[in-house]
């Protein structure tokens, strides 16, 4: 059991014990966030968290072990999110801390033989007749993780135990407060898996630093102001550009150049994307058998329906995505998940918008 010392992974401990009395049960806390020579000037909850986790385990009675993988984590996220924001994209660590850290690395470190690896998110993992694992929607669209999970393989999905998955997140505080779990008062953890209390704008800055730019409008180029650094901006993005006379949203932005193009309300849905091609597609139980899919492009309830096709040979596993209503947040770097009914097929990430609406 992966434990956070959250309310979600704590009732999901408790309900797997209360489910499987004579299984044996482990739980692992994995020690992420940085310190000594990678650490970022700031506090990190992880000690309040760990004082959760100890206390949910007291009560299972079952023990727990800290597994450190901060070089990992560092080594494969943390330096993959300093990438993409060098590169002007917009970066997505939460998904592959999922297929990298917590369904790779921490399997390698363990070292031992697990059948199942069993968390708090909310998603529903099946086995059909065929024998592939199925990675399902949970119930509540507005918890529902999946969005975080498209980049695990097969061999991961099999391993994979969501014991709250199949609940709504009122039926899980409800059982935490049945199951009197420790954090059944402690409110949703928000943002980046490894920031902590963080935020992540200081994140950004810490590593990237501040360099000022223009904020010019769409239209006629005008300057209307200036940012801090175009890698704190992603297309789509309506707060935090202290402009007056709005709402304005960043339809693009120049990396080179360091500046950031906005436009109104108007001018930016005509800005907004409906076409845009993917790279290095991942399917989690096989690629689709047909070209209509439904779509999110962030985690959340919002889905839109889609056409997707392959590119010519050569195109190393390219997609053009075209989607029912245009988006005004495509950006590059961007997951773009993909789902047939309830199941989550995988995702890909979005390299460049095809055609404007």
């Amino acid at each position: 059991m992966l434990l956070s010392g959250g309310v979600d992974s704590s009732t999901a401990l408790l309900s797997l014990r209360k489910s499987y009395p004579d299984a044996v049960i482990n739980a692992y806390y994995l020690k992420i966030w940085l310190e000594d020579e990678l650490a970022f000037p700031g506090l990190c909850p992880w000690e309040e968290d760990l004082g959760y986790a100890r206390a949910v385990c007291d009560i299972a009675k079952i023990p727990l072990r800290i597994i450190s993988l901060q070089k990992e984590y560092w080594e494969r996220i943390v330096s993959y999110t300093l990438g993409e924001l060098k590169a002007g994209r917009t970066p997505s660590p939460d998904i592959l801390c999922n297929r990298l850290i917590k369904y790779d690395a921490f399997l390698h470190r363990v070292g031992e033989s697990l059948d199942k690896v069993a968390s708090g998110h909310y998603a529903v993992c099946t086995q059909g007749p065929d024998e592939i694992f199925y990675i399902r929607k949970s119930p509540d669209p507005v918890k529902d993780q999946t969005y975080f999970l498209s980049q695990l393989t097969q061999t991961q999905a099999s391993m994979a135990m969501f014991p709250i998955g199949g609940m709504a997140k009122y039926e899980v505080r409800r059982l935490a407060s049945e199951l009197n779990v420790p954090a059944k008062a402690r409110e949703d953890s928000q943002g980046i898996c490894f920031l902590g209390g963080i935020r992540y704008r200081d994140f950004v800055r810490h590593y990237m630093g501040e360099r000022k730019g223009k904020i010019l409008e769409v239209e006629t180029g005008r300057k209307l102001g200036l940012h801090r650094g175009s890698w704190f901006h992603t297309i789509g993005q309506r707060t935090g550009l202290g402009l007056s006379g709005g709402p304005w949203y960043v339809v693009a932005k120049n990396h080179e150049e360091n500046t950031v193009t906005v436009a109104g309300n108007m001018d930016a849905e005509a800005k907004a994307c409906a076409s845009f091609i993917t790279e290095k597609p991942n399917w989690i139980s096989g690629p689709p058998r047909n070209t209509r899919i439904n779509l999110k492009l962030r985690h959340g309830p919002k889905i839109v329906g889609a056409t997707i096709r392959e590119l010519g040979l050569g195109q190393g596993g390219r997609l053009q995505v075209d989607m029912d209503k245009a988006d005004r947040g495509v950006a590059p770097g961007q997951f773009a998940v993909m789902y047939h009914g309830d199941v989550c097929l995988g995702g890909a990430m979005i390299c460049e918008r095809a055609s404007m609406g």
